[in-house]
């Protein structure tokens, strides 16, 4: 018999009390986060926890069954709030410290890992950049910006795989960091409690990405990927007018709609342990020709009394 075990640890110290946690992760959303919500009150009496919490506080999140637990979420204390019933605690990875002012600067003829390196030395000189993204601005304006605001932009524009791991900020062009060395699988008929999966061939998904370079002086170019006729994207890139960047970020976009496989979400347990940047196998008993390995670029991880789910979702097919 399985037995649901967690252990919450909040700034070294145990929280014995839980009645659910939420941890959501992303390969393309910047942040990790988890919601934690306590009782305010136990056999009738108020609890007053939030007296002991403090923003900024850490945060470790294990889960699983009969004391057999996985760490699921490391992090810091963003917001506390109460209401009558319920004591909720939000928290954020390790982005939590990027939030803080940079130094106003003008960078030119600079690519991502570069900016990112200064950038990760003004907030936290023991974060590493691991940054296999080849994109170069030919300028890059730090004002009054957090180091947030500069990773989100980044972000916006490249659609790079942004995320930390540990005291590493993960810098990836889409699909290519896979984090597990063999594929957690799934079975439609073992391990999948729902699924809204849809299967599509590549010659369903016709689309053409216009990619658009733009200066601050007005200065243009425009790539483009895909078939004409098929559903426009147009993307707009700030500062950046390298035509082999541009044409990489539009065929990264096509790359990543344009497939024959599953789309969407499905939901299982905690065991298998999943988490994005990870590469899952799904098999289908009745239709053995949909076998395919996916890409996991997102999870929603669930626990309270009602039980442990987490929610996967898949990017396209990559085996």
């Amino acid at each position: 018999m399985l037995n649901m075990d967690y252990e919450i640890l909040i700034g070294g110290s145990r929280l014995g009390l839980l009645t659910s946690v939420t941890v959501r992760k992303s390969v393309e959303t910047l942040c990790d986060t988890a919601t934690i919500v306590v009782p305010a009150t136990y056999l009738g009496r108020t609890l007053n926890i939030e007296q002991y919490l403090n923003e900024g506080d850490t945060i470790d999140i294990s889960l699983g069954y009969n004391g057999n637990l996985q760490t699921e979420f490391q992090g810091y204390i963003n917001s506390i709030k109460t209401d009558d019933n319920s004591l909720t605690i939000e928290c954020e990875d390790a982005l939590w410290l990027f939030r803080r002012e940079v130094s106003n600067k003008e960078y030119k003829n600079i690519t991502v890992k570069s900016l990112m390196q200064r950038i990760v030395q003004q907030v936290n000189g023991s974060f590493t950049v691991k940054c296999d993204y080849d994109f170069t601005y030919d300028k890059f304006v730090c004002k009054d910006a957090t180091a947030y605001d500069v990773l989100k932009k980044i972000q916006d524009e490249t659609k790079a795989n942004i995320y930390f791991s540990g005291t590493t900020l993960h810098i990836h062009p889409q699909y290519s960091e896979i984090t597990n060395p063999q594929p957690v699988k799934y079975d439609f008929a073992v391990n999948i409690e729902k699924s809204d999966l849809k299967y599509k061939r590549a010659d369903e998904r016709r689309y053409f990405i216009e990619v658009e370079g733009i200066q601050p002086d007005g200065k243009r170019i425009t790539v483009t990927a895909g078939k004409q006729g098929g559903d426009k994207r147009s993307i707009k890139v700030y500062g950046v007018t390298d035509q082999a960047s541009l044409l990489r970020r539009a065929q990264e976009e096509l790359a990543t709609i344009v497939y024959t496989g599953f789309e969407g979400s499905f939901t299982g347990w905690l065991v298998p342990y999943c988490e994005p940047a990870y590469r899952i196998e799904l098999n289908d008993q009745d239709y053995p020709d949909k076998q395919g390995q996916y890409y996991v670029i997102a999870t929603e991880t669930t626990f309270s009394s009602a039980g442990g789910v987490r929610r996967i979702t898949i990017g396209k097919k990559i085996g």
